[in-house]
């Protein structure tokens, strides 16, 4: 049995594989449409989703199975103060397979120490999101054919985002690959990452403040939103949360080629006229998120389909 914690917990090989099937079923959905009859979803999620819960659920519905869960703590067991070991182990006896978000870092890695069913990490605080990091490269590989030899600019909060640090490592294995690190002093990316996760593997980095001196030289700008959740004070939040809003006008600055991916929600930091460049990819970015999610279900369920 195999759990996904970390999008590490999988090979190049392993990953080059999960997403070539997300590729075939995108393909030939009908092939996989009862690939799952009688296998059951479990959705924990302690904090609030649109996204990752709802495409977790319809990924199993696409894959003919069926799904339970809840979409808070408040309306879990949680709010009379159960703790994730249990929760995880009552669970596993209603589904045969859980995808669990958390507030607090490691609470995943718990779960899983303690289920007998796969578990998905579908985010912990600040700390992963594999999921979204899936989705990620699959788009890349999409929209550029490729994913080495690309200089990717990641805008906006690095300090507290989740995606931008799973997708890091996820992209530091992949050769030729060169990052722009483009935020406030107050949201870098954090110096463990930095230093263990780039500088470690020889990684070419530089880090700005002004979006508009990296737009040129990207392949793909990864936008985030400024996390009103991850911040101990409202005045600090006002301060940072217009610091980057992505227009037509710098999108002028960008090659033709260069694609924009942003995990959602938004709030600003993207205003609405770039939605209709064909540079946007955000949305696609979503559709390929249910992709990737079925085929991340029958691989953890070792499922095959001919």
């Amino acid at each position: 049995m195999r759990h996904l914690m970390s999008p590490l917990d999988l090979s190049v090989e392993e990953l080059d594989n999960l997403l070539d099937l997300a590729q075939d079923i995108e393909a030939s959905p009908q092939k996989y449409a009862h690939a799952c009859e009688g296998k059951k979803l479990a959705t924990l999620f302690y904090e609030p989703s649109t996204r990752t819960r709802l495409s977790h659920e319809a990924a199993m519905l696409n894959l003919g199975g069926s799904v339970l869960g809840f979409s808070s703590a408040d309306s879990s067991s949680a709010s009379k103060g159960e703790s994730v070991s249990d929760t995880i182990r009552t669970v596993s006896c209603y589904a045969d397979i859980c995808a669990m978000r958390h507030p607090k870092e490691g609470a995943p890695m718990v779960a899983c120490q303690h289920s007998s069913i796969p578990v998905i990490n579908a985010g912990d605080g600040g700390h992963q999101h594999p999921t979204q990091t899936l989705t990620d490269l699959l788009t890349i590989r999409n929209v550029k054919s490729r994913l080495d030899n690309l200089t990717i600019g990641l805008c906006g909060d690095l300090k507290f985002g989740r995606t931008v640090h799973s997708l890091i490592n996820a992209l530091v294995r992949y050769t030729g690959i060169r990052f722009i690190l483009i935020s406030p002093e107050e949201l870098r990316l954090p110096e463990y990452i930095r230093h263990d996760v780039l500088d470690r593997n020889h990684i070419e980095y530089k880090e700005v403040v002004r979006l508009e001196d990296a737009m040129p030289d990207l392949d793909i700008l990864y936008m985030t939103r400024v996390q009103k959740e991850r911040f101990f004070n409202e005045e600090d939040y006002v301060r940072m949360k217009d610091f980057y809003i992505l227009d037509k006008e710098k999108m002028k600055l960008a090659p033709e080629d260069m694609y924009v991916l942003h995990p959602l929600p938004r709030v600003n930091e993207i205003s609405v006229d770039v939605d209709d460049d064909p540079r946007a990819a955000y949305f696609r970015q979503v559709q390929y998120g249910v992709y990737v999610r079925m085929a991340l279900i029958l691989t953890l369920l070792d499922i095959h389909v001919d």
